[in-house]
């Protein structure tokens, strides 16, 4: 399989983001092992979940594999870690930016995470259905990841470095039960 080697360019910054909404873990972790596969890195990645989400799926404190114990050595430390199975608990774990829509529980890792936290954009009205559309997103699928959201699902986003990528990763993303995808 080809490794697309991450090269991020201001071509790269100007490519409309590939979403996708993964009902569970399984289907999350997949897809996210999918994008590091394929040469994206962290910084690369948007996550977006409830915080009861992750409490409840991707806490793993007690993982005793040594992925999980790496996740909770490395929480809040931005150290890289590796590894295949918890990919997305070392993903929130290690990721260097951050944010929670105060109010609404939900938590933002990745660019979208930066460029709102840079933007002073967490306590603005609109709450997540604003930062969605402030990426990008339509508002009506900004609406249906809202909801998805609340029921339990993660919204996962990156922007692909060319057609053929955001192609392979929409189909990929699509064969893990992927749903909802914005392109």
């Amino acid at each position: 399989m080809e490794n697309n080697q991450n090269n991020n360019s201001s071509a790269d910054l100007k490519r409309p983001m590939l979403t996708e909404m993964f009902v569970d873990r399984e289907s999350t972790e997949n897809a996210y092992n999918t994008l590091h596969e394929r040469g994206y890195a962290k910084g690369d990645i948007n996550l977006i979940m409830s915080d009861n989400t992750r409490k409840k799926h991707y806490a793993d404190a007690d993982d005793d594999s040594e992925f999980g114990t790496k996740a909770a050595e490395s929480a809040g430390t931005g150290s890289a870690i590796g590894g295949t199975i918890g990919a997305v608990i070392g993903f929130i774990a290690a990721i260097g930016t951050s944010v929670i829509i105060t109010g609404l529980g939900v938590i933002i890792a990745g660019p979208l995470a930066a460029g709102l936290a840079g933007a002073g954009a967490v306590g603005i009205a609109g709450g997540l259905i604003g930062a969605l559309v402030g990426s990008g997103i339509p508002e009506d699928h900004a609406k249906i990841y809202e909801s998805g959201i609340k029921y339990g699902h993660v919204v996962m986003g990156v922007r692909p470095h060319n057609d053929e990528v955001a192609t392979y990763l929409e189909d990929n993303w699509k064969s893990n039960r992927g749903k909802e995808v914005y392109r």
